[in-house]
């Protein structure tokens, strides 16, 4: 499978015969908060080994390992953010879909890459589409999340063009209203803004960088120029927070959150780096979450919940979670207008 930029500029609004179908796609979560559905989601999702790249019988082992305690520690979790829609994710997830086609016109499915609506559901409620928009709610390219999307995705269509949304983490729209939400959401006794990003393991930067010998070579790798950047997350996390930041005027800094073991993941972690903040003397935090797209587990309760905690035993007294962009109505717009633009805006899936 690959990739291409489309040099097709004609524009493909839905016509009667529906040509253009709109598939928006988030990661997943488990059905239920229960110990069981989570033992299900995780075993589902760690099994992907664009998730855990080892081999199969490895991946096994360790995933077996993983879920025999960790699925009743993390449904506890679950339990603590699930609401009368059932989860966030989900039904944000859901909202922001039903606002793209409340925008556009467009016939819109809502699908998880993991648990249910299930992908292949979603693609036949869009019906007689010639082509379909993958809109995978991701802004930074990962192969854990993205590649692995476009896959599955592709693998479930038949006879239709498959156009891909790029990695948004730099467009200016994007930008544009991301830092104007973040600004309302501030509060002006916040000291310090934390850019806290999903953490990955250092061979999975590695494993994505084209020429294998620039990513995490040198300590300058994300600002020195090169192809690698088009796949690598950690110099797109590094590309938002710089723009995001240069357009508030912040103290600020970055981290990495939600590692697993094994194996050596992106530093800094939100946790250390929350520490370090407070000794440092800082009191009053506040912490962004841009590479997610609605709010979910890892923002609600890890970050909201667990973070905060450990910010105020460390000697800060208020962390500050801003939400994030969910079905903001200024990002459904430009949700909404990529969604109804020229076939160029989009990358071409050859399988």
């Amino acid at each position: 499978m690959t990739l291409e930029k489309s040099a097709d500029t004609n524009l493909y609004r839905n016509t009667d015969q529906g040509r253009r179908g709109i598939l928006v796609v988030n990661l997943g979560s488990p059905e239920t908060p229960h110990t069981a559905a989570v033992r299900r989601y995780l075993n589902e999702f760690l099994m992907d080994p664009h998730v855990l790249a080892m081999p199969w019988v490895l991946r096994r082992l360790i995933v077996s390992a993983i879920i025999v305690h960790r699925p009743r520690r993390t449904a506890r979790a679950y339990q603590r953010i699930w609401n009368d829609d059932g989860s966030p994710l989900v039904s944000l997830t859901s909202s922001v879909a039903d606002g793209i086609r409340r925008e556009s016109g467009l016939p819109v499915a809502m699908a998880m890459r993991y648990g249910k609506p299930l992908i292949d559901a979603a693609i036949n409620t869009l019906g007689n589409v010639d082509e379909v928009v993958l809109m995978a709610l991701y802004p930074q390219h990962a192969d854990s999340t993205r590649t692995t999307t476009i896959e599955k995705v592709a693998s479930a269509l038949s006879g239709k063009r498959l156009l891909v949304l790029p990695p948004y983490y730099d467009d200016p729209d994007f930008l544009r209203v991301l830092s104007t939400h973040v600004k309302k959401h501030l509060p002006e006794t916040v000291e310090h803004l934390l850019f806290s990003y999903h953490g990955l393991p250092e061979r999975h930067i590695t494993n994505a960088d084209p020429t294998k010998s620039h990513c995490l070579r040198t300590g300058s790798c994300c600002v020195t120029h090169s192809i690698a950047h088009a796949t690598c997350y950690r110099h797109q996390c590094f590309s938002t927070t710089r723009a995001i930041s240069a357009l508030i005027g912040i103290d600020h800094s970055q981290s990495f959150q939600s590692r697993l073991r094994p194996g050596k993941w992106l530093e800094p972690s939100s946790t250390q780096q929350t520490i370090m903040l407070a000794r440092r003397g800082v009191r009053h935090l506040a912490v962004v979450c841009p590479g997610f797209a609605v709010d979910n587990l890892e923002t609600l309760e890890e970050i909201g919940e667990q973070l905060s905690v450990t910010f105020r035993k460390a000697g800060g007294k208020e962390l500050i979670l801003i939400p994030a962009l969910n079905d903001a109505p200024e990002w459904l717009q430009v949700l909404s207008q990529w969604a109804s633009g020229p076939i160029d805006r989009f990358q071409k899936v050859s399988l």
